[in-house]
């Protein structure tokens, strides 16, 4: 069978190792108040400081002017945020800091613990400010679980991407976040991913279907986990016969071929796959470890040394770059420097 389950996605998406969370955020923000947040007046009813109402347009999250994830801790596993429209301001307590958005990803390895924010600023003061993310949590093997905390962006304009006919020539734009498809193959993971071996086949891609395209994945392994994600269009596609709607997820086999059919609009579709790294889970809030004990270890170690500390401000938990700032990434407090070339 190459369809296991088809389940709409109305929470985290319903993913397994070496997946340990998958989450889809889309918000119709309004245009920006000229501080990066929103209009106070537009904020009355909302639930601040937790407002995850699925009901509404946009929600504000943790944060209370602007909207996102003031800063909180990891630890034991990697992250893959891709931020396809609007953007992110990213702070750490290694010292580092940048603003991503529009296609770019970024690759985060939470290791032996970190702490971070992840604040959505409204740079657009004339128009709505649409945002849309994906945030893929993705296990680290046990031996991994402790190493050194680290990120990289990878810029839109760098993620390796393909156009692909199908058989009758409709176009299907791919592009690979991590792992090879169609023969397209992904920039290098982070040192400790568990997607550094090509045999754990990992593979995160985004797919972009013209109107009755058509993209195959080939049979891989039995035992890999496979996802797909059908998350903007208003048709349906279509697997070994079975309708998928939007805001659905598939559950499917990996050592069957599978044909993605487009309907008759276009179609964005996430991948998702992997080995499963075959180890006992522990996870509890922000952290993900192979024991209890670890987890109560993460807590302990986090309250008395709050992972290195903020080193932004004690009032500053949900600080953002200013306004006119680009696309940056800055490493050890300025001395490093990551921007994407332009030109």
């Amino acid at each position: 069978m190459k369809v296991k389950n088809i389940n709409k996605v109305v929470g985290p998406m319903p993913i397994r190792d070496p997946f340990i969370l998958g989450a889809y955020h889309y918000d119709l923000y309004p245009k920006g108040n000229g501080k990066m947040g929103v209009d106070a007046e537009l904020l009355k009813g909302k639930n601040i400081g937790q407002d995850f109402d699925r009901n509404a347009d946009w929600r504000m999250y943790h944060g209370e002017t602007i909207p996102g994830f003031p800063h909180h801790p990891h630890r034991g596993f990697e992250i893959a945020t891709i931020v396809e429209e609007g953007f992110a301001d990213h702070f750490d307590s290694k010292g580092s800091k940048g603003r991503y958005g529009n296609g770019d990803v970024q690759l985060m390895s939470a290791g032996s613990g970190v702490l971070h924010g992840e604040m959505f600023p409204l740079l657009n003061d004339e128009t709505d400010n649409p945002f849309r993310l994906f945030q893929i949590w993705l296990n680290m093997h046990s031996s991994d679980k402790l190493t050194e905390p680290t990120y990289k962006m990878l810029w839109s304009e760098t993620i390796p991407q393909k156009d692909v006919k199908d058989e009758e020539g409709r176009n299907v734009n791919v592009r690979v976040i991590l792992g090879d498809y169609a023969g397209v193959k992904s920039q290098d993971p982070l040192a400790h991913s568990w997607a550094r071996d090509p045999k754990h086949h990992v593979g995160i891609a985004l797919l972009n279907m013209d109107p009755n395209s058509s993209f195959t994945l080939p049979a891989v392994s039995e035992t890999m986990n496979r996802f797909v994600f059908f998350y903007d269009g208003v048709d349906v596609i279509s697997i070994d016969n079975y309708k998928i709607q939007q805001r659905h997820l598939a559950d499917l086999n990996g050592n069957e071929e599978i044909i993605i059919q487009n309907g008759n609009s276009q179609a964005k579709v996430l991948i998702l796959e992997g080995e499963p790294i075959n180890e006992s889970v522990a996870a509890y809030g922000p952290f993900v470890m192979n024991t209890e004990q670890e987890i109560r270890d993460a807590f302990a170690e986090y309250q008395k040394t709050q992972f290195g500390g903020w080193p932004w401000g004690d009032k500053e938990t949900d600080i953002v770059n200013p306004k006119e700032a680009g696309r940056f990434a800055s490493y050890n407090f300025g001395k490093e420097l990551d921007e994407p070339d332009l030109k």
